[in-house]
Parts: structure tokens; C-alpha cells; sequence
């Protein structure tokens, strides 16, 4: 049974720890990470994209697919499915299909709209138990098309719009989406703990944590970070898995096309991944 995301991260919080968020792409994928989740008996949390959302083909499919796998698998560490980078109507939508969270991403908008967006969601989510990630100062890097620099997010706006009554705040720190640059400044853990001092107990989000070297993860979780998102570096390493595969002349073994095959090197290298994360968050036998 899908779970709402407050209590997992509340407790991550006080626990000075942080829940991963992984996204899905497939059922191969989803697969591989409720079975790491259940291993390492960690609460987790499935981000999906919009693109991921239509790719899959749709919302609905997704909330069937989720919870038949929690049930067929026998997963009994808290699940949360998570719209990511959601748009307001996307947000709708997700909520209607059965998501047990959603994020509204409304960091494009005049403070003034994000707020009015993210108001009206609290009211919905909150009748209905989900929970509500908002976000403030855009995160960097590409995600379905919006390109962000890297910014970094006032803490002033950042306390406005988690009084508003969201269950969790992402807060651009520098952070950006997908492989970081070379010449990366890295994270602004100056403005970080500002946010921190202002937002009290909301824990907060930190995206793109692919490449974030690890001691910047920790001081990050040090300071109020609660939920991580991880995506590029599971697209990688199964990526990398599957080519291997293929370029070794395996696939060509047996009659046809057997998916089970074929993608099995790269389920195992997402598993890795995201066993290597949950260690290095803290949450491993947090469930």
C-alpha cells in the first residue's frame, strides 16, 4: 500500500538521515528498486517525471503497476509514488490517478504565483492525506525540457512558502539536474543553513544528487536535507550494464529477443545503485 511521504521524512529529519527518491522508468526499473528497498529495509520513494508519466502511459497504469508490485513482491517498507518537477495541472492529475504524494514545481513562477499554486494544493493534499513537496529557486540542468542555472533560492521566499503548510521544501542551493560540470562551484551550504534556521523542522529536498560528492551529502543531511533525488546516475549505470552486454555478443545467445536477458544486467546495476545511495543517506533498516 502506497504511503503518504510526511512521516518517512519527519523522521528522516529528526534522525538526521535522508530518504532516497529514485525514478522510474519501467517496470524493470521499478522492480529493481522496491526489491533493493525491501533488502536494505528502507523507506523509499518512486519519483516519476511527466515525460516518465506518458512514456509509461500514464498515471493510472502507474499507481496499477506500484501497488501490484508492493502486493506481488510482499514489499512492507513505506512506498511513496511521487510526481517530480510536476506542473499544477500535472499535480491534479497525479493526485486523481492515486499518487500518495506530488510535487508542484512552481520555482518559474513570480513568488507571488508559486505561492497562490502551492496554497491551493496544500488544501487538496491535505484533505486527501498526501503529501506536497514545493520548490523555490530553480534547480539547475534540464528536466522535461526546463532548464534551470543552478540558483540559489532566497530563504525568505523559502519560509513563505513552507508556512503555507507543504510537507516538504526544495530549495535550489546551486544543485543542478543530470552530470555536474567541471568547473561546478558546488552546493551553498551558506544559504542551506539559512533555509534551515527559517524553516524549522520542514524537511528539506535535495535534487540532482547524482555526482554531489559524498561529504557534501552528508553536511547536506547535517543541515536539514531529508530527501535526496537520484535519476541520472541509475539511468547511467544501467546504461552502461546493458551495452556491456550487448557489446560482449550476449544478447545474440538463445532464440529471439528475451528481455529478461537482455535487461537483467542493467536491473543489477540499478540495484547496486540505489543500494550504494541508501547507504550513504542513512536510511538502510530506517523502515
Amino acid at each position: 500500500m502506497l504511503v503518504s511521504a510526511k512521516e518517512m521524512l519527519n523522521k528522516a529529519k529528526a534522525g538526521k538521515y535522508a530518504v532516497g527518491q529514485f525514478n522510474i522508468n519501467n517496470l524493470e526499473w521499478t522492480k529493481a528498486i522496491l526489491q533493493t528497498a525491501q533488502e536494505c529495509n528502507s523507506p523509499v520513494i518512486l519519483g516519476v517525471s511527466e515525460g516518465a508519466g506518458k512514456y509509461m502511459c500514464g498515471y493510472t497504469t502507474i499507481v496499477g503497476m506500484v501497488n501490484g508490485m508492493i502486493n506481488e513482491l510482499g514489499i512492507t517498507v513505506p512506498v511513496a509514488l511521487h510526481l517530480d518537477h510536476g506542473s499544477y495541472e500535472g499535480a491534479k492529475k497525479c493526485i486523481e490517478a492515486g499518487f500518495s504524494s506530488v510535487m508542484f514545481d512552481g520555482s518559474h513562477y513570480p513568488i507571488e504565483e508559486n505561492i497562490a499554486k502551492t496554497k491551493e494544493l496544500v488544501a487538496i493534499c491535505d484533505e486527501l492525506g498526501l503529501s506536497l513537496e514545493a520548490e523555490v529557486g530553480s534547480i539547475g540542468g534540464e528536466e522535461d525540457g526546463v532548464v534551470g542555472a543552478g540558483e540559489c533560492a532566497d530563504p525568505e521566499e523559502c519560509k513563505m512558502v513552507a508556512d503555507l503548510g507543504i510537507t516538504m521544501l526544495a530549495a535550489g542551493i546551486g544543485n543542478i539536474h543530470g552530470k555536474y560540470p567541471a568547473n561546478w562551484a558546488g552546493l551553498s551550504f551558506e544559504t542551506l543553513a539559512a533555509i534551515q534556521e527559517l524553516t524549522g523542522t520542514m524537511p528539506l529536498v535535495l535534487h540532482g544528487g547524482t555526482g554531489i560528492p559524498a561529504d557534501m551529502i552528508k553536511k547536506a543531511i547535517s543541515l536539514g536535507v531529508s530527501k535526496i533525488n537520484v535519476n541520472t546516475e541509475c539511468q547511467l549505470a544501467f546504461q552502461e550494464a546493458t551495452r556491456a552486454y550487448i557489446e560482449a555478443g550476449k544478447d545474440k545467445e538463445g532464440k529471439g529477443f528475451d528481455p529478461r536477458k537482455l535487461l537483467a544486467p542493467g536491473v543489477e546495476a540499478i540495484k547496486a545503485t540505489v543500494k550504494e545511495k541508501m547507504e550513504l543517506f542513512g536510511s538502510v533498516g530506517k523502515a
